[in-house]
């Protein structure tokens, strides 16, 4: 017989499994969170670290920068190009085997030009008057500053504009001819104090020899340097230079504020109605250097009440031919 007292008081514990599962499941929860707080402890500890060594590096680089007299806010050493970076651009530009370039030595003075413009402490502005083979190396000299160039073919604009989107190009329609030369420049005197008048807004001058359908900011920038090496001329019924040259001459003496002088470089110098038109709109007494090629002019701005181009008529007018051929 058993003993049922002893049976009815014995129990019997059972842990079931999920039990033990759960109090593993919190030991790895407490875990995760552990190394989560310790791993944002490190990488915080290390990008402080990076950012303190940066900050302190790039002070002392400035300081040295600073110490050897260039400053960050110097225009030479953020501005203008290094010599021997302007020197192989004028190299590989002047060594094209492209018909109409310019040579190393019509480059040479306006890079030089350029650049001094650049390192001033206004950013240079820069008016080029035709889409040339030099246009990428103008507007990489012109790096730091303002260039705008100027062409008669709508559709070639156009299209280097999308080919080189950096490029700010114009089109702009001529209305003269080459053959109207001496008839252009007799209106042009004859209207010296009205619409042709050397000092004006040529937005809304109707003289014959100006354009004054160009973009309006173009008539409000102050130019430092125009290179007027379009549109070409050498047929009769061609535009010819005519406009640009006169166009430069207004603008150069209209500056309401920058330099007083703007340098005017024309190029096809040899070319009569090239040198005409020079030594009528921008006066032989501002031509400081000249070759074959090239003209350099360097032009001061006038008061408005100032009706003469030049200050010296009889010395620069030149005895007009409507046969520019005539002209050596």
């Amino acid at each position: 017989m058993k003993n049922t007292n002893n049976s009815s008081n014995t129990k019997l514990i059972l842990l079931h499994p999920y039990i033990l599962k759960q109090g593993n499941s919190n030991r790895l929860w407490l875990l995760a969170i552990v190394s989560f707080f310790t791993v944002a402890f490190l990488l915080t500890l290390i990008y402080t670290r990076d950012s303190t060594t940066t900050t302190a590096a790039t002070a002392a680089a400035t300081a040295a920068i600073t110490t050897a007299g260039f400053s960050s806010n110097s225009p030479s050493s953020s501005s203008s190009l290094p010599t021997n970076v302007v020197n192989t651009l004028l190299h590989y530009a002047s060594r094209s085997n492209d018909t109409f370039k310019m040579s190393f030595a019509e480059l040479k003075p306006i890079a030089d030009v350029i650049r001094k413009c650049s390192s001033s402490s206004s950013p240079c502005n820069l008016l080029v008057f035709g889409l040339t083979h030099e246009t990428l190396l103008w507007k990489a000299l012109n790096h730091n500053g303002r260039t705008v160039f100027i062409d008669e073919n709508r559709y070639y604009a156009a299209y280097y504009e999308q080919l080189h989107p950096e490029i700010d190009a114009y089109d702009v329609q001529y209305t003269t001819k080459t053959s109207e030369i001496k008839d252009l420049i007799s209106t042009a005197r004859d209207q010296i104090k009205n619409e042709c008048r050397p000092v004006q807004n040529l937005l809304f001058s109707d003289c014959k020899l100006g354009l004054n359908d160009l973009p309006n900011h173009v008539y409000e920038i102050d130019w430092d340097v125009i290179i007027v090496d379009g549109p070409r001329g050498d047929w009769a019924d061609a535009p010819g230079r005519i406009q640009p040259i006169f166009t430069a001459g207004v603008l150069a003496r209209s500056k309401k504020g920058g330099n007083a002088k703007t340098h005017v470089f024309v190029h096809d110098f040899r070319k009569g109605l090239e040198r005409v038109c020079g030594d009528e709109f921008l006066c032989r007494e501002n031509l400081v250097e000249s070759s074959d090629l090239l003209g350099h002019y360097v032009v001061e701005k006038m008061e408005e009440t100032s009706y003469q181009f030049c200050r010296n008529n009889d010395n620069n007018h030149t005895v007009v031919s409507n046969n520019t051929s005539s002209f050596s």
